[in-house]
């Protein structure tokens, strides 16, 4: 259960089994509880019937004998639903019964089984599943209008049976969906508006976690008539009304658990359902349930929502319960509340909680404290909201919202003290209502120093909040700074775009970049309109990082021009708080200006000591004409400037001493003036509070008295008081503060200021005032002034120190009309009534009336003062308030024993019996005897006398106690014949005095004879014990008495004759058999005719042999009882005395004999003959066979074992058959054997080891033929024939090889080395990595060429497929490319080569290469091209260049460009042309003339200066053919002028003509094309412009009526005459394009231009 100051109490209302009910009947599907008013419980056995418990009245169950499938009550009313399956049918009957009346309301058969029947308040609903394949149904059965009988109102929901009777028939609501198939139905709800149903079922869990329950859940909307499957194990609905709805929102709360991906998620959801439109609607909420390492496989069985609280209350079937906040679904506790699973919950409306039952049938309700979840919460908002649910009162939640800040607050200081920043972090983020957000927080996480490699705390803060929500003003301008200082202004602009920071003017300020506004004249700006705004906006600019930007004395001067004094006085006073030495000009001026205008506020200004650098001299002047002398003498002090200024090479004590020498009091009040608010030296403290007194400054020596915490207060006392000011305020100050409340009392009264005694007590301290009364009592000052002084105060005024003090000057008769004042005012305090009664005391008014009947006053008080003016009232007082001690010791000094004996008596305290009683009281003597003498004899009270007679055993006074209840007992008193006291006064003469038991035991005779029996033997007392049992004929106890404590059977026997009891002989007959009088105690049983110990008597007589006499005894047991161990015995010991003929007359008999067990003791003790007659008789042919090959008869056991029929016995027969060599016998028996799987290794190694293997394979090979013939008799013969005729193993593989155990087989061939048949079964079994190995390992005997080619494709190993390269390049190297196109799919052709290329056998795999080429792989490229370039193959060479480009290019290059072979050259041209080595590629050709090759080159490169140095090359050359071909296939490249000017000057203008015709042709044709572009261009916009013209003129239709206007002559630079902006015609062109042509190279062009 949970703690007792948790906010969630579980209290156990009732237990099932208490009114009753089996615990087999508290399951699931026997009690139902549907609200918090019954229970039903519905019981099977010993017969039908339904238990209904009122929970008003637990205690009394209704019972009725009903047989039903399943009951519940209505939750409202005492109406009883039952269903029940028709016999012989599988229909339901459903039927509803009005308890009350007695009466059946209504009833209907079912076509379907119904799984699941369910109630709701206030309406009787009840929900029905069907029970087959079909989907289940759930059915409505409905009255329209709804009719109402009494307060029940009945209507239709699931099936709703009214109270009319009628034919009415269910109405199907909706069909179940397909993940609630197969599922068991645990619940069902609806919502209040009876708009939405939920239906809730379990499945077993995941195959990877079957433990963990499945939950799923359907969720029907009756107006929309659709379902939605969802997984979840418990739902609930609620109602809540969103702000800003007026109408309340219907919200399913569901809580779930899943096992997804490896992971279990626990989660609990809140949605709305069905969202109004166009109003507020709730938002979606979720939160994680935690359970605990040891609740993983728990999950919730229920959920109930607490409308009074707005609280969700998730219930898991282990027990614990989850609470959630349904607004935020914010976890508000959780806790396990039962150790038993809880199987059924129930709201529980009025308190707000539910009721919940476990398995062990504990009823228990669970209700909320509202006002105890704040304080176990760190939410502050929701730690409100729930005070304010629960009703609680304005002050307590005041409490809980302080006691939730000053534990974030500590919390926060904590984790700050522990280094903790990033959590103090996220508390500070978190916390209530952002109470840690302040300037406060950012500067303690600034001070912290930053450690070297660690990210700094305030940054740390500030990750916290970006993460969490929006930053304040004051945290995003700090933050700002931070990130401008780092030049990181990027991240603000994404935090501003990401709605993280405040807006302020500040942030405005501190972002802004390349503005620099002119703040005078914005400032003088300012001031023509808004004075106080100037103010602001000067102080603003005062507080500018880089300073202000304008000087001080101009904004003072811009303020004064205005006349505005009170505004630059405001300025400055703000500006010049820091009192810096280079501001004296300006406090100069501030003081100057008022001094003038204002001169009060210039007093103001020099009172509060704000300046202390400005021209002293020049503001004493202005002071002295201001009229402001006091002032002005202070600034004239020339001294105490001196003084001042000169002090620390003088020293402030010789400055004191000097202004003292002088009498100068005003100079030293100055001088000090200046050091008091820095120093901490009392002496400079007292000489200041001196002087100011001695210069009339009372109201700065009040100021000083009450403020300052260093001048020495007993020193200053008696100064103040010589000094006798009119105002005795200082005085006060300091006696009250350093406690000399007696002498300031003192010296008030003495000097007539009784008006501050008055003020002091009622205004100032009033807890002072007992001292002040005690004072004036010392300083005899009159009653009549005292007693208005206390009432003046009266319920301020502290009691018990007033009593002190009153008491301790013996006038507490002064306090009477106080105090009964206040008791007429009702007061209780102790104080007061303990006053009052030592007043009533000392006066002798009826003290004892007053101790015995007012219950305030404190017993231990007032009695301590009665003790010495009267004990008696001191005891009264005492025994009032039970005041044990106080009393003892009173009544010992006053030797009032016999009061205090009669207080202990009724006290009946243990504790103070045994302090009384205590062998260290010397008064121990003394209280007894008044106890046996007086308290006791007096008192009639049993319980009195139980607890005094305790205490004395307590005690250990058995002596003591003897007398005392030989007093009580034998003496005729009240409690004579009392049975407990005789009992006591015997066992206490045991105790201490055994030799008056005997006489006790003859006079007395109302005690417990047996206990005290007891008690006497063990204290060895046994004849006294004796003595006790025969006087109460306890003959048993008596004889037990004889036999175990004085040891004599004779006696006892003697005994037994005398009384002729069976008990008795009994007993005697086992001390015998204890005794090993074994015949005797079979004599004594026999006369005791009892058979009840016929098993020791078994055993002893097995023991000692003694079978003849136990044949009788049994006999005798026989008769009397039918007990198997009896009839076994008797065979037993006939078969042991050799009597078998009677043994098979006793078995044709009617006995109870356990036959079997019989015959396996007789077996086991070779009584093989007995044995075989036992066996025989019962049948059991299996133990009949061993008993026989014990005796040597095998056919016999052969025939037996087929009867039997027993694996087990036929391999016993087996195996015995085999040690005779019996090898036929053992033949038929093995084969019946070895048709047993689990039989069939032990035979074969049986006969191994006997060495049996022609015998054993020959037992094999029968086996074969057999029709129960199984893999494992195959397996075994070809192990078999593995070791010892190999030569049929590989004949026996393939033709078995289906029913073989191939893994078995496979370590019997590679033990026995037969790898041939070993590669075989590999492939056989798949396993073609081992065939492969074995094949590789063991080739001389294993490998077959095509046999290894289809292995090596299955392996799945890689390597096997490089270890076949090596084993082939070893073994079979001509064969190696055939295995190695097999594997080309499959090995990695780079390490292929590689291992070839190491064995030096790369042209080996030549063919395999050329195959694999296609895949492009480098390391097969390079080594291709490698054998090409060694045979010279060019053709194939350049093809495979071409082809496959995927290796070292340049490497190549560089490796042939040297080759004898011109082709060989060429290719190397060719690859530095693919690579992209233009000059290296044109460079070769040009080497071996190879043109053609250097032209294309070239002219692939796309280089211009390539191109160009080519004609070059051709010119010097003399190649003029080479020089036109190069320029027509460089076309693109080759620049016009420059091939026109180098054929103009090496006279090759022919060879270049064809290229010039063809450069102006392009260039022509481009050039039209333009112009024909821009003429199209000017057509649409002269077609645009006159568009535009026609709409106006359509819109300005008036205009046509109006006056031509002249034309305006045309403006300069205007295309046109007009301004309707006409297009005006190009200007003539300037030489072709634009610009004459340039000649090329400074040369005159050539030919004229276009």
């Amino acid at each position: 259960m949970a703690a007792a100051n948790a906010p969630i109490a579980m209290k156990e209302v009732l237990t099932l089994p208490s009114v009753g009910i089996n615990p087999q009947f508290i399951t699931f599907t026997n009690v139902t509880m549907e609200s918090d008013k019954y229970i039903c419980v519905r019981e099977t056995a010993p017969q039908n019937s339904v238990v209904i418990i009122d929970m008003s009245m637990p205690m009394q169950p209704l019972r009725r004998p009903i047989t039903a499938d399943s009951a519940l009550m209505n939750p409202n009313s005492r109406i009883l639903a039952l269903k029940a399956q028709l016999p012989g049918t599988t229909q339901d009957h459903l039927q509803i019964f009005n308890i009350e009346m007695k009466a059946k309301i209504k009833s209907h058969q079912m076509p379907e089984p119904v799984k699941f029947i369910y109630s709701k308040c206030p309406w009787f609903i009840y929900r029905l599943y069907s029970g087959n394949g079909l989907p289940q149904k759930r059915l409505v059965w409905s009255h329209k209008p709804p009719c109402i009988i009494g307060q029940l109102k009945v209507r239709s929901y699931s099936v709703n049976f009214s109270s009319i009777p009628g034919d009415s028939e269910p109405v199907k609501m909706f069909e179940r969906t397909a993940n609630l198939v197969n599922n068991q139905i645990i619940n069902y709800k609806c919502d209040p508006s009876e708009k939405w149903l939920v239906l809730i079922g379990i499945a077993p869990g995941a195959p990877e976690r079957p433990q963990l329950v499945k939950g799923n859940m359907q969720l029907f909307s009756v107006d929309q008539q659709r379902s939605q499957a969802l997984e979840s194990h418990a739902a609930s609905f609620a109602q809540f009304k969103v702000p800003g709805n007026e109408n309340p929102s219907i919200l399913i709360s569901f809580a779930t658990k899943s096992f997804n991906a490896g992971q279990i998620v626990s989660k609990l959801h809140v949605i709305e359902l069905g969202a109004q439109p166009g109003k507020p609607s709730f938002s979606k909420k979720q939160a994680d349930l935690f359970f605990p390492p040891d609740f993983q496989d728990d999950f919730p069985v229920a959920m109930q929502i607490s409308h009074k609280y707005s609280l969700i209350y998730v219930i898991t079937k282990l027990g614990l319960l989850f609470v959630y906040d349904l607004e935020t679904a914010t976890a508000v506790y959780r806790n396990r509340i039962s150790p038993d699973p809880i199987f059924l919950t129930s709201e529980a409306s009025s308190a707000g909680g539910f009721y919940a039952i476990n398995r062990r049938g504990e009823a228990c309700r669970l209700t909320t404290f509202p006002g105890c979840f704040p304080f176990q919460l760190n939410n502050l908002e929701l730690a409100v909201n729930l005070a304010k649910r629960g009703n609680l009162p304005e002050y307590t939640r005041f409490l809980i919202l302080w006691f939730l800040i000053s534990q974030v607050v500590q919390r926060f200081q904590e984790l700050f003290a522990q280094t903790k920043y990033k959590e103090a972090a996220e508390l500070a983020a978190e916390s209530p209502q952002g109470i840690l957000r302040t300037p406060d927080t950012v500067a303690k996480f600034q001070s912290v120093p930053v450690q070297a490699g660690q990210t700094p705390p305030l940054l740390q803060y500030f990750g916290t909040l970006l993460t969490k929500g929006k930053l304040n003003a004051f945290e995003s301008l700090e933050l700002s700074r931070l990130v401008v200082n780092q030049n990181k202004k990027n991240l603000l602009e994404n935090w501003l775009a990401e709605d993280k920071l405040e807006c302020s003017e500040e942030l405005g300020d501190l972002v802004k970049v390349g503005y620099s506004p002119d703040y005078l004249f914005l400032l003088q700006t300012i001031l023509r309109t808004d004075p106080q705004g100037a103010v602001n906006f000067a102080l603003m600019m005062s507080q500018m990082e880089g300073g202000c930007p304008v000087d001080y004395n101009t904004i003072t001067d811009l303020f004064l021009q205005r006349n505005l004094i009170r505004e630059a006085t405001a300025f400055l006073l703000d500006v010049l708080k820091p009192n810096l030495p280079e501001h004296a000009f300006l406090q100069t001026k501030v003081l100057e200006i008022n001094l003038v205008t204002f001169p009060n506020v210039a007093d103001a200004i020099l009172a509060n000591g704000m300046f202390s650098h400005y021209d002293r001299p020049r503001i004493a002047q202005l002071c002295e004409k201001s009229g402001l002398y006091v002032r002005a003498l202070q600034h004239y002090t020339v001294a105490v400037q001196v003084a001042k200024e000169y002090c620390e090479q003088l020293g402030v004590e010789a400055c004191i001493k000097l202004f003292e020498q002088f009498k100068s009091y005003e100079g030293l009040y100055f001088f000090l003036g200046s050091y008091l608010s820095s120093s901490e030296d009392p002496d400079i403290h007292f000489k200041y509070i001196e002087a100011a007194a001695k210069t009339g400054q009372i109201k700065e020596v009040e100021r000083v008295t009450r403020e300052s915490n260093f001048y020495d207060a007993e020193k200053t006392k008696n100064f103040l008081m010589e000094a006798k000011l009119p105002d005795a305020r200082p005085l006060i100050n300091v006696c009250d503060r350093f406690g000399f409340v007696p002498d300031l009392t003192h010296y008030l009264y003495t000097n007539n200021m009784l008006r501050y005694i008055e003020g002091y007590v009622q205004k100032v301290n009033p807890g002072n005032a007992p001292l002040v009364v005690g004072q004036l009592l010392d300083d005899e000052c009159p009653e009549d002034f005292i007693k208005g002084l206390i009432l003046s105060v009266r319920s301020l005024l502290p009691v018990e120190p007033l009593v002190d003090e009153c008491e301790k000057r013996n006038r507490l008769r002064l306090l009477t009309q106080f105090l009964e004042h206040l008791v007429s005012e009702g007061s209780q305090d102790v104080h007061v009534h303990n006053a009052l009664g030592k007043i009533i005391i000392e006066s002798n008014n009826n003290p004892e009336h007053f101790l015995t009947t007012n219950p305030y006053y404190d017993s231990r008080v007032v009695g301590k003062y009665c003790e010495k003016r009267d004990p008696t009232l001191a005891v009264v007082a005492y025994r009032r308030g039970q005041c044990d001690d106080e009393l003892i010791n009173v009544t010992n000094k006053n030797s009032l024993f016999k009061l205090q004996a009669r207080y202990v008596v009724e006290r009946m305290d243990g504790d103070l019996w045994e302090k009384v009683l205590n062998p260290e009281n010397e008064y121990r003597r003394h209280l007894i005897d008044q106890v046996v003498s007086t308290a006791l004899p007096e008192s009639k009270s049993p319980e009195q006398v139980s607890a005094a007679v305790k205490a004395f055993m307590t005690a250990d006074l058995p002596h003591e106690l003897i007398e005392l209840l030989e007093k009580i007992v034998l003496q005729n008193s009240a409690f004579s014949g009392n049975f407990n006291l005789q009992n006591l006064l015997i066992l206490t003469a045991i105790k201490a005095d055994p030799s008056r038991v005997m006489d006790y035991i003859n006079r007395l005779d109302n005690f417990d004879g047996p206990a005290v029996g007891e008690v006497a033997v063990e204290a060895q007392l046994y004849e006294e014990a004796f003595s006790i049992f025969k006087k109460f004929n306890l003959n048993v106890q008596a004889v037990n008495v004889l036999l175990d404590n004085i040891r004599s059977i004779d006696r006892a026997v003697e005994f037994a004759f005398r009384v002729e009891e069976d008990a008795v002989w009994s007993q005697v007959a086992k001390a015998q058999l204890r005794e090993g009088l074994v015949s005797d105690a079979i004599e004594s049983f026999i006369r005791a005719d009892d058979a009840t110990h016929f098993l020791d008597v078994i055993r002893a007589s097995e023991d000692a042999n003694v079978y003849t006499d136990l044949v009788r005894y049994l006999l005798m047991v026989r008769q009397k009882v039918k007990e198997p161990k009896v009839d076994s015995e008797l065979i037993y010991a006939y078969a042991k005395i050799d009597r078998l003929g009677e043994i098979e007359e006793f078995i044709l008999m009617p006995n109870v004999a356990n036959l079997q067990n019989v015959g396996d003791r007789l077996f086991d003790e070779e009584l093989y003959e007995a044995a075989k007659i036992i066996f025989a008789f019962i049948s059991n042919w299996a133990k009949l066979a061993v008993t026989l090959v014990r005796l040597k008869q095998f056919q016999g056991a052969v025939d037996a074992a087929r009867k039997a029929n027993s694996a087990k016995t036929w391999k016993e027969v087996c195996f015995a058959c085999v040690d005779a060599e019996e090898f036929r016998l053992a033949q038929i028996c093995g084969l019946n054997v070895i048709v047993q799987v689990d039989d069939l290794e032990e035979v074969s190694e049986y006969y191994q080891n006997r060495g049996c293997f022609n015998e054993l394979i020959s037992l094999m090979e029968s086996g074969l033929g057999l029709e129960r013939a199984h893999m494992g008799i195959f397996t075994e013969l070809g192990v078999l024939y593995a070791r010892y005729r190999p030569e049929k193993l590989m004949e026996h593989i393939k033709l078995f090889s289906t029913r073989l155990n191939i893994p078995k087989l496979i370590r019997a061939c590679d033990e026995q080395q037969h790898w041939k048949e070993l590669t075989y079964l590999y492939i056989q079994y798949d396993e073609f990595d081992n065939a492969a190995t074995t094949v590789m390992n063991h080739s001389p005997e294993a490998w077959d060429h095509m046999q290894f080619k289809d292995i090596i494709v299955k392996v799945a190993s890689v390597e096997l497929y490089y270890k076949a390269v090596h084993f082939y390049l070893q073994e079979h190297p001509d064969l190696i490319n055939d295995m190695l196109n097999v594997l080309a799919l499959r090995v990695d052709h780079t390490r292929v080569v590689d291992i070839m290329r190491k064995a030096g056998h790369l042209r080996l795999v030549k063919p395999y290469m050329v195959a694999v080429q296609s895949n492009n792989v480098s390391a097969v490229n390079e080594a291709l091209n490698e054998i090409y370039v060694e045979e010279e193959d060019y053709d194939r060479l350049r093809e495979s260049i071409d082809l496959h480009d995927n290796f070292d290019q340049i490497g190549l290059a560089q490796k042939i460009e040297k080759h004898e072979l011109l082709e060989m050259r060429r290719v190397a041209a060719y690859i530095y042309k693919k690579a992209g080595r233009w000059k290296q590629s044109i460079a070769l050709s040009k080497k071996d003339n190879h043109y053609r090759d250097a032209m294309e080159t070239a002219s692939q490169s796309g280089e211009r200066e390539l191109a160009e140095e080519l004609l070059v090359y051709f010119i010097e050359q003399g190649k003029k053919e080479c020089f036109a071909s190069c320029l027509f296939v460089c076309y693109d490249l080759i620049r016009a002028d420059v091939a026109l000017e180098l054929a103009w000057i090496n006279n090759m203008i022919d060879f270049a003509f064809p290229y010039l015709l063809q450069f102006i042709r392009e260039y022509t044709g481009k050039v039209d094309e333009l112009i024909k572009d821009k003429i199209e261009a000017q057509k649409e916009v002269k077609a645009k412009e006159q568009e535009e013209k026609e709409v106006i003129a359509q819109q300005n239709m008036y205009a046509q009526l109006l006056p031509l206007a002249l034309p305006a002559p045309p403006m300069p630079g205007m295309g046109g005459p007009t301004m309707g902006g006409g297009f005006a015609p190009p200007p003539p062109p300037m030489g072709g394009m634009g610009m004459p042509p340039m000649p090329p190279y400074g040369m005159p062009p050539m030919g004229s231009s276009y």
